[in-house]
């Protein structure tokens, strides 16, 4: 049952993560007019299809990645040449709305041409000889919006003003950036959402939750007493009380609070316990926490701050050698560290999807080929040299650089089976 869970909230969670971080590529790319042919999660094959206007929508099997195929970024799989022999559909305005390759018998209202010039990229026109009419030559003009069918599947041509390449520098940049962008945002919302559900850390001198057969409940404590003293010491934050209750493990202290305006005088022994291999007192009872809108955003900024921080640094320590590539997790760490997090309960699950979060975004970002990061710094260098980078050596730049981030996912993949499985 516990494995089925943890798939579960394994597959959501990496599900999220590469959903927004794709979304926002997928919102800048049409907002800038891109043609985006299709919005993927996961890799391999394909379990569930939705098409909407131009876009195709797809759910494949593998959840560990996804994608948006944008035009002119690709590969483009069909390929007119002169000589070859297509069928034409029109409008009512003779525009060609469709261009036939096969199986053209299936459609009675096509005519039939033999193909001289075309192009699909800046004139949209297809010059060739009509059947019946060998001896003249025409030229047809192909609507914007125009689909070439190959075994029955429509595939929309995409003129030079809907490639991505077509686009200004600071549009491609945008839409590059707004994946991991929308990472660090997903991590915020998680955050806020921590924040207002389960409360937010305040400093002050009150009792938060109590465990069950903890000291604080067994003396007669309760949840929302203010602490005025310990041992007669005056306490006002919740530091204060912490430090009192850890310092006299097994030993009886006194209690004053106020309760519903009433003053109290309690006497707890806190719980002797081992942590660092020092002795402390705990009574069991979490600090007070605060469920306000205003507490929220604040402790979202914080943790997305405090956890960005806390990647770079390590990132620092792998570059200077103070973090080994033995140190580093790939799917199967990850899916471990998701199922010990799981039985820690909802509000640490959500927090470790905000750091996975957080992580995905900062990993995206990095100057590395085949990343993101990889390709803001080819924008970069086009700002600086006044012109693009040839497409075909970035291209060369980027297949290396993903053929050796995949062999470093084999080689981290291949460490965590050893160290949780072997």
């Amino acid at each position: 049952m516990q494995t089925l869970e943890t798939i579960i909230a394994f597959i959501i969670i990496f599900g999220a993560l590469v959903f927004f971080h794709e979304l926002g590529h997928l919102v800048f790319a049409k907002r800038a007019g891109i043609l985006c042919r299709e919005f993927a999660i996961g890799f391999g094959p394909k379990v569930f299809t939705y098409k909407k206007k131009e876009t195709v929508y797809t759910i494949r099997l593998l959840p560990l990645g996804g994608y948006v195929r944008m035009a002119g970024e690709d590969a483009e799989n069909i390929e007119l040449k002169p000589g070859y022999r297509v069928g034409l559909i029109f409008d009512n305005e003779e525009y060609v709305t469709k261009i036939i390759l096969n199986n053209k018998d299936k459609y009675p209202d096509i005519r039939l041409v033999e193909v001289e010039v075309i192009d699909l990229d800046h004139k949209l026109i297809l010059t060739g000889y009509e059947e019946g009419e060998e001896d003249t030559l025409k030229t047809f003009t192909i609507h914007k919006e125009a689909v070439i069918v190959e075994n029955g599947v429509e595939n929309q041509i995409a003129p030079y003003d809907r490639q991505f390449a077509s686009k200004s520098l600071g549009h491609r940049f945008l839409t590059i950036v707004a994946g991991p962008a929308m990472n660090f945002v997903l991590a915020f919302v998680i955050f806020v959402l921590i924040g207002l559900f389960q409360g937010v850390v305040v400093d002050e001198a009150k009792l938060g939750e109590l465990t069950a057969n903890g000291s604080a409940i067994n003396a007669g404590l309760k949840s929302g007493d203010v602490i005025q003293s310990i041992e007669g010491t005056e306490v006002s934050s919740w530091g204060d009380v912490q430090e009192s209750i850890q310092k006299n493990p097994g030993q009886e202290i006194e209690f004053v609070v106020d309760r519903d305006g009433k003053t109290l005088e309690v006497p707890v022994v806190p719980q002797e316990v081992k942590r660092d291999g020092k002795k402390i007192g705990i009574i069991g009872v979490y600090p007070p926490v605060e469920k306000a809108p205003i507490k929220a955003i604040q402790y979202g900024f914080t943790e997305t701050y405090f956890w960005t921080k806390q990647i770079f640094i390590i990132l620092g320590d792998l570059v200077t050698g103070g973090f080994t590539i033995d140190s580093l997790s790939g799917p199967v760490g990850i899916y471990k560290s998701t199922e010990e997090v799981a039985k820690q309960g909802i509000f640490t699950l959500m927090k470790w999807a905000g750091l996975l979060s957080i992580n995905l975004g900062i990993m995206n970002l990095l100057p590395l080929p085949a990343l993101d990061g990889g390709r803001l710094l080819f924008f970069v260098v086009e700002f600086l040299r006044g012109k693009p980078i040839d497409r075909q050596k970035e291209g060369m730049v980027h297949f290396i650089g993903f053929a050796l981030l995949m062999l470093l996912m084999i080689v981290v993949t291949w460490n965590d089976i050893q160290r949780f499985f072997l």
